[in-house]
């Protein structure tokens, strides 16, 4: 697949195998394959999480952030290796810190560096921000599989 760089959400659901309502990556920014990413995530007024996630101050709930994160790094490792619609799954998550809220109507930053890959188990250091504010950073770690290996 030829992919230039910044993409929108047509192209990242060509690369990731979510749909709505799980798709939490809006675009991509910036991408060196396998290496790290940024990229975006819109948080729309509408989403319907906010109707719960506390409806008189609406805050984008913090497993949001690490499930957009995951899917930004698994784009990053996904276009490297040529894998477009195989399964990332999210296997752990350490020092995960929540230093800022989102709320609607914010843009985040996405950004990951993958620090360690091997055929099946990837790991990244991942942080979402908005503007100059630092909402969420964690390390997280990936099992990839095909979606064939994935119902096995």
């Amino acid at each position: 697949m030829e992919i230039s760089y910044p993409f929108e959400r047509d192209v990242v659901e060509q690369i990731l195998p979510h749909r709505d309502p799980f798709v939490w990556v809006s675009r991509v920014i910036a991408c060196e394959p396998g290496s790290s990413i940024t990229a975006e995530l819109d948080v729309p007024a509408e989403l319907d999480l906010f109707r719960g996630h506390f409806p008189a101050h609406p805050v984008l709930p913090g497993v949001i952030l690490m499930e957009a994160l995951a899917q930004a790094a698994s784009i990053c490792i996904l276009i490297e290796r040529g894998a477009e619609g195989s399964l990332g799954f999210l296997t752990g998550i350490d020092k995960a810190k929540f230093r800022n809220q989102v709320v609607p109507g914010d843009t985040v930053t996405l950004t990951a560096e993958i620090v360690r890959s091997s055929r099946r188990m990837c790991v990244a250091e991942v942080k979402a921000m908005v503007g100059d504010k630092l909402c969420a950073s964690a390390t997280q770690k990936y099992v990839l599989a095909d979606a064939d290996e994935a119902s096995a």
